[in-house]
């Protein structure tokens, strides 16, 4: 008999409202979350790392347009049954594989008023659980586990923990950015103050926020209070914010700052990255994609050399 208790954290949720206007017009009718990296839809990755983490309950806050991702991870029978009769099993595994990743559910976000309130959304499935988010924007390779990382800390330390990682100081303008203070493990650090999108020169840290928290539920009572702020929107980094800087409102906020590999698949360049370094790195896609892109490679620059 299996005694290992269930893990406190039970739920993810996955904010997938956005218009994905970097992508226009690809994402005009098509879900930015269901552009496909090799040959999964890039919200899949998403879905795959909460499950590996635990999290096999998964609630997406969606927004209009946006019901291509409930098909995806739904039954399509008239395709099965049409694999079935090929007899072809690989493909039929892959297609039943998204349908019985975790249980899904989902919830349209309205009115995009930002990260909070998209977090917000989920209070009514979560309640008084703490809970994951996974910006689907973000993939984390599977060999790098920083949400299982992120879950330890959590059991430790308590409150909430936030995905960090040193970018350069011109860049920190895009992302939340963190204050933070040395803790007695190299990979986590004590968040003293956050704020959204810095200018540089005004920046506390080159700690950027990437797409992943894990957070107390006492973030719904605090986001319910938090003005608009930078774009108009409610962020969940000033919400963050007030919970580090008092604990008694859900704290203490720790870092755990991540060093592997991360794709941004919300900027076309790195989107592009992704397709080209997972592609490389697959068994039955690696050999030949590889030879043929150092062939290019080789092509392209002796190209540029004669112009």
């Amino acid at each position: 008999m299996n005694n290992t208790p269930a893990p406190r954290v039970r739920k993810a949720v996955i904010p997938a409202a956005g218009l994905g206007t970097r992508f226009l017009p690809a994402t005009k009718a098509t879900p930015k979350e269901m552009l496909p990296v090799v040959d999964k839809p890039a919200i899949q990755y998403v879905v795959e790392e909460a499950v590996s983490a635990g999290l096999s309950d998964v609630l997406m806050i969606t927004g209009r347009n946006k019901r291509p991702l409930e098909d995806h991870f739904d039954r399509n029978y008239e395709l099965e049954e049409a694999l079935v009769r090929k007899g072809d099993e690989e493909r039929l595994a892959r297609v039943q594989e998204s349908s019985e990743l975790a249980t899904m559910h989902y919830v349209r976000q309205g009115d995009p008023r930002g990260l909070g309130h998209a977090v917000l959304c989920a209070q009514p499935h979560v309640g008084d659980e703490p809970f994951a988010v996974l910006l689907g924007d973000d993939l984390i390779d599977p060999r790098d586990p920083l949400l299982a990382r992120m879950l330890e800390v959590l059991a430790e330390q308590g409150g909430s923990v936030v995905a960090l990682m040193e970018v350069d100081p011109a860049q920190i303008h895009l992302y939340g950015c963190a204050a933070v203070e040395p803790s007695a493990d190299a990979d986590v650090v004590r968040i003293t103050g956050l704020v959204e999108k810095p200018d540089p020169a005004e920046a506390p840290s080159n700690y950027a926020i990437i797409g992943r928290y894990v957070l107390d539920p006492a973030v719904f009572d605090v986001l319910s209070g938090t003005e608009p702020g930078r774009g108009g929107e409610i962020q969940l980094t000033d919400a963050l914010q007030k919970m580090a800087a008092d604990q008694r409102l859900g704290g203490p906020v720790h870092g755990v700052v991540f060093k592997g590999r991360r794709y941004d698949t919300g900027d076309r360049g790195d989107y592009l990255r992704a397709i080209v370094r997972l592609a490389c790195e697959r068994e039955d896609l690696g050999p030949d994609f590889r030879a043929w892109l150092k062939g290019f490679v080789a092509e392209t620059d002796a190209s540029a050399g004669t112009v």
